[in-house]
């Protein structure tokens, strides 16, 4: 199994999305831990340090997670109190997320995944938690955008190989829950070397240069704790997508997403 960090320390950055005197939210690039863990103890960059830097030193409190892998929205609280509102919000499913996914296989056009998934568990991290938990609920949906066929045998069963750009509505929060239902549906994220296909990993990484999971953490939209007026916070795509995008015949402008 290959590591899911392969992007250059100076692909690493965070760019702001919004602040206010109570949130931030920043772009996480793809390969950036959110915050200090054990399963990676070499590791001296995170974006909860990086987003403290960015905002001149204050303290940010993580209000929820996107995978190492996962590039897009990450929102903080400057406030312990904001950040328990915010967390209370997300458990309650009160916060609205979209991502975007490429996907192996044509996709159907929508669908809902309802699918309970069992916990995963860090051997370190959750050394002390209950391995015999019954799987939780978990749910997704999901719509279509494109699809397209190339002119490469990346299996031995076809000729050809197919993909679709997936958008995804978690309805639920649960750890690699959109890769983990995405392979369920046998429509695995390329660039997933933990639930993927890595025939399809390499095809990408050979044929296109791209060394990242494809998934993107989109929008999130939610009520402000504070001042009770709906926010909507989009990340962009980023030119590595969009350049990758045009060269399967898609839309290569962050507009048309």
């Amino acid at each position: 199994m290959m590591p899911e960090q392969t992007r250059e320390e100076s692909d690493l950055k965070l760019t702001l999305l919004y602040q206010d005197e109570w949130l931030v939210a920043v772009n996480k690039p793809s390969g950036l831990l959110v915050h200090r863990s054990w399963l990676d103890k070499a590791e001296t960059r995170f974006a909860m340090q990086m987003t403290r830097d960015l905002i001149g030193g204050r303290h940010v409190y993580p209000v929820h997670r996107l995978d190492r892998p996962t590039s897009g929205v990450l929102l903080f609280a400057l406030d312990p109190v904001i950040a328990r509102a915010l967390t209370e919000a997300f458990t309650q499913r009160q916060v609205h997320k979209e991502y975007l996914a490429l996907v192996r296989g044509w996709a159907p056009e929508q669908g809902v995944i309802d699918y309970p998934l069992k916990e995963l568990l860090d051997k370190i991290a959750d050394a002390m938690s209950n391995p015999d938990r019954p799987a939780q609920d978990a749910v997704t949906t999901f719509r279509r955008l494109h699809q397209v066929e190339l002119p490469h045998a990346v299996s031995k069963k076809h000729p050809t190989s197919r993909y679709s750009l997936v958008r995804l509505f978690p309805k639920t929060g649960r750890k690699h829950q959109l890769r983990r239902h995405m392979d369920h549906l046998f429509h695995p994220i390329v660039g997933d070397t933990t639930h993927g296909d890595g025939r399809h990993n390499r095809f990408f990484r050979d044929h296109f240069g791209c060394e990242r999971l494809l998934l993107v953490a989109r929008t999130l939209s939610f009520t402000h704790p504070v001042l009770k007026v709906p926010m909507r916070i989009q990340a962009p795509l980023g030119q590595d997508v969009l350049r990758l995008f045009a060269e399967l015949g898609w839309p290569a402008s962050e507009s048309d997403y």
